[in-house]
């Protein structure tokens, strides 16, 4: 039985392949999968006949009220929400492929859904008394309230620990005062999920969560934001004036707020990371017709080798981002408790495949991408956010990189300790050294397979299952090297610790690949499965040479050189080379 403890990203910083967790790959029993045919065939039925309205509703910057209350009749605000409470109960995989299917029509629409499910009310459902959601469940299904999640201030965005709204406590309750800094439902929610801070006013930390509804008094918004993509999506400010929060009203426990905020964050990823190959769908669908139908020199351009890389790359990026998200909305289905880092992976990975992606689909339209009755250029727009909020890219990558290594980090710890004391117990100082020099000679020499490399892979899938264990080698002994050379010191290595990110990234999207194309050759054979085994072939192939570059520039870079210019532009305040 799988250990549903692990972490695969952490494990592979140790040299330790958990090939239990993408082996079988995760799929969607029979009945879901029907259950799921219907819901995505309702939801083309529904949307596709507003296709014009979405460019309209762009320009126009809103969504209207009729339209919403179409989604919440059709149930779409309560996707995950437990049957008994009136919704779906649908779990991480068939939700993330739901917002999938909406994102293939409208970004604006999706988001306006995930933020609702993914992160307004994915508090109440992972942290909730059973009288919360008693309470509040009901109307969220219905749609009668819309969910919003308010985390950001003016002041904290990825420095969520920083927040200066405040909940003075006051009997059993709280006064809660403040404001939050683009809302996403801003304007159309009723129920807000709110982190203040609980400790004195100048204390990081102690955060804690609330549920608060618009209607309590002190509870105001601010008006629709101008946004550059996203445009028909209600974002804005919301305030908060001395409102009284009963005990009834706190999420999680008092002073947790911070790590029920990164849960919720966490648990989420997988609908805007779906959001996101839904996306890539449409655009790969758009562009491959485009390039049938546009002739140029005789031709259609299709046949130019240019665009077909541009096509080719475009498919091996979907299917790697598909691959990554399913197989962590699947590690969420089945019960795995450590899925942080993999999460935050599939999200950097996913909303970057995106901006490929659209940049690609909108170069194959030629002008026609740059002129707003084409779909290209709102697409474009509407895909920039997704590499900043949930967590910037940057702020992922670091939190990769760092918790990824907490392991080795241990280890080390221990064996330093051990080393001090070893003439005090000589005992235990051997053996802390022993398990050491065990696993760095297996790093060496490829020894231990049963733990270092795959044994349960078909034989098509060979050379790629080669590349990843020899990565997963190296990565396990740069992780050692970089941190007995930085110690506690390397959370201000940024470049080291992004670098080291980017080679986890893509280790963990090649082992999703790996496990869906697995699966695959297992359902179809190899003659069935030969184009997604020449997808995996691509991407293990891209994916070994970014490592590799990524290896060798920990230690051979201009690291230092461009943060000396970065220096002198930001004390010029701008470009001094000018030669007027």
């Amino acid at each position: 039985m799988a250990d549903k403890t692990v972490s695969f990203v952490r494990s592979l910083c140790m040299g330790t392949i958990e090939q239990d967790v993408i082996i079988p790959y995760p799929v969607l029993p029979a009945a879901d999968r029907e259950t799921l045919r219907a819901v995505t065939s309702s939801i083309d039925e529904l949307l596709a006949p507003h296709e014009e309205d979405f460019r309209r509703w762009d320009r126009e910057g809103e969504l209207p009220a009729a339209f919403i209350d179409e989604l919440k009749a059709f149930g779409l605000f309560g996707l995950v929400i437990p049957e008994a409470h009136g919704g779906m109960g649908m779990r991480a995989a068939a939700y993330s492929r739901t917002l999938q299917q909406v994102a293939r029509h409208d970004a604006s629409v999706a988001v306006t859904i995930g933020a609702h499910s993914s992160i307004g009310m994915r508090g109440l459902l992972l942290y909730g008394t059973e009288a919360q959601k008693a309470t509040w469940m009901p109307r969220l299904a219905s749609g009668e309230l819309v969910a919003a999640f308010c985390l950001t201030e003016p002041g904290a965005g990825s420095d969520a620990a920083s927040i200066r709204s405040t909940a003075v406590k006051d009997g059993e309750g709280w006064i809660l005062n403040g404001s939050k800094l683009w809302i996403t439902n801003g304007g159309i929610a009723s129920f807000f999920t709110v982190f203040a801070k609980t400790g004195g006013a100048d204390e990081r930390g102690k955060l804690t969560g609330f549920i608060v509804s618009k209607d309590m008094p002190g509870v105001s918004v601010g008006p629709h934001e101008d946004k550059m993509g996203l445009r028909a999506s209600s974002t804005t400010s919301v305030y908060f004036d001395n409102v009284r929060l009963g005990p009834e009203h706190l999420l999680g426990p008092e002073h947790g707020g911070f790590k029920v905020a990164m849960h919720i964050l966490n648990n989420g990823r997988t609908g805007l990371g779906g959001g996101a190959v839904g996306a890539c769908k449409a655009l790969i669908e758009r562009a491959a017709k485009q390039a049938k139908a546009r002739q140029q020199f005789g031709r259609p351009i299709a046949e130019f080798g240019l665009v077909k890389q541009k096509l080719g790359q475009m498919a091996v990026d979907c299917y790697a981002a598909e691959a990554v998200v399913n197989l962590v909305a699947g590690i969420i289905d089945q019960g795995y408790e450590e899925y942080a880092i993999e999460a935050a992976i599939s999200k950097v990975f996913a909303s970057e495949a995106l901006w490929r992606t659209a940049d690609e689909a909108l170069q194959i339209a030629g002008g026609n991408g740059f002129m707003r009755d084409y779909p290209y250029e709102r697409v474009l727009r509407d895909a920039r956010i997704n590499r900043i909020f949930e967590g910037t890219n940057e702020v992922l990558r670091l939190f990769i990189a760092l918790s990824a290594m907490n392991d080795v980090g241990t280890q080390l710890q221990e064996l330093s300790s051990s080393l001090r004391g070893v003439f005090d117990d000589p005992i235990k100082g051997f053996g802390v050294m022993s398990a050491y020099a065990l696993r760095r000679a297996q790093l060496a020499t490829g020894l231990g397979r049963s733990k270092a490399g795959f044994t349960r892979l078909e034989a098509p899938l060979a050379a790629a299952a080669q590349v990843f264990e020899q990565c997963t080698r190296d990565l396990a002994t740069a992780a050692d090297r970089i941190l007995r050379k930085h110690g506690k010191h390397i959370i201000g290595k940024q470049f080291a610790s992004s670098r080291l990110a980017n080679i986890m990234i893509d280790m963990f999207v090649l082992a999703s690949v790996i496990g869906r194309v697995n699966a695959r050759v297992l359902e179809l054979g190899t003659a069935g499965a030969a184009k997604e085994l020449q997808i995996l072939e691509v991407f293990a192939g891209q994916a070994r040479r970014r490592i590799a570059d990524n290896f060798a520039r920990i230690d051979d870079n201009d690291d230092e050189t461009i943060k000396a210019l970065a220096d002198h532009v930001v004390q010029t305040e701008g470009f001094a080379w000018d030669n007027l």
